[in-house]
C-alpha cells in the first residue's frame, strides 16, 4: 500500500469516528434537552467545537437525528430477526426478543430516549416516515407472537393480547430512562429480572402434578 493511500484511509477512520463521537454528543443533547429545542450550536457546544465546524459532518440536526434514530432501529430489527429466524418456542423467542431489547437499551440509551419521546413528531415528515413503518412492524410482531403463544398453550387465552402488548412495550422500553451502562446488574440480568416478573402472569395454568 502506498504511503498516499495510507494517510489517505488513516484520515477517513479518523472522520469516521469522529463523526461516531458528534453523534453520540447529539444524541445525549437530544436525549437531555428534547429534539425540538436543541440546536446545532448546543451540540456543537456540548462537543466542544465551534458551531459551523458542526456542518463539515453533518448539513442539518434533522441528518444528526436520522442517523441516530435509523442507526438504532436497524440495530434493533436485525438482533429482533435472528431471534425469530430460531424457529423457537413463543416463550422462548419472547424471552429473546426481552433480552435484544434491554441489549438494545445498552447500546442505544439516547437513541431509545429519543425515539420514545420525540417520534410522533419526527414522523409528521417524510424524512422519518420510518419511524411509523417500525411502530407497525413492532406492534404487528409481538401481536402475532402473542397469538402463537396462546396457540402453544404457553399464554393465557383470557387475557386481551393488545393489552399484554401495550404492557410488555411500556414497561422495557421506559428502562431507557433510568438505566445506566455498568450498573449494578447488567442489560441482559435486567431483562432477565423483568421476565421472572410479568411472565408469570401471562403464562396458561400448568396442570397439577399427578
Amino acid at each position: 500500500m502506498s504511503p498516499r493511500r495510507r494517510d489517505a484511509e488513516g484520515t477517513a477512520a479518523a472522520r469516521a469516528e469522529r463523526r461516531a463521537e458528534l453523534l453520540a454528543t447529539a444524541a445525549e443533547v437530544f436525549a437531555s434537552q428534547g429534539y425540538s429545542a436543541t440546536t446545532v450550536r448546543k451540540v456543537a457546544d456540548a462537543a466542544g467545537i465551534l458551531g459551523g465546524s458542526l456542518y463539515y459532518h453533518f448539513d442539518s440536526k434533522e441528518s444528526m437525528a436520522d442517523e441516530i434514530l435509523s442507526t438504532f432501529l436497524d440495530e434493533m430489527w436485525t438482533s429482533y430477526e435472528r431471534v425469530l429466524a430460531e424457529d423457537r418456542s413463543a416463550r422462548d423467542t419472547l424471552e429473546g426478543i426481552v433480552v435484544e431489547s434491554f441489549r438494545s437499551i445498552d447500546r442505544h440509551r439516547p437513541a431509545v430516549v429519543i425515539y420514545q419521546n420525540e417520534s410522533k413528531h419526527l414522523a409528521t415528515g417524510e424524512r422519518f416516515h420510518y419511524l411509523l413503518d417500525s411502530q407497525r412492524r413492532f406492534e404487528e410482531m409481538w401481536l402475532a407472537l402473542l397469538d402463537r403463544g396462546v396457540e402453544e398453550g404457553a399464554f393465557r387465552a383470557d387475557l386481551d393480547r393488545t393489552l399484554i402488548y401495550r404492557f410488555i412495550r411500556d414497561t422495557v422500553w421506559v428502562a431507557a430512562n433510568w438505566y445506566q451502562r455498568g450498573g449494578r446488574l447488567s442489560a441482559e440480568d435486567i431483562a432477565k429480572q423483568y421476565l421472572a416478573m410479568f411472565l408469570e402472569g401471562i403464562q396458561a395454568s400448568r396442570p397439577p402434578a399427578s
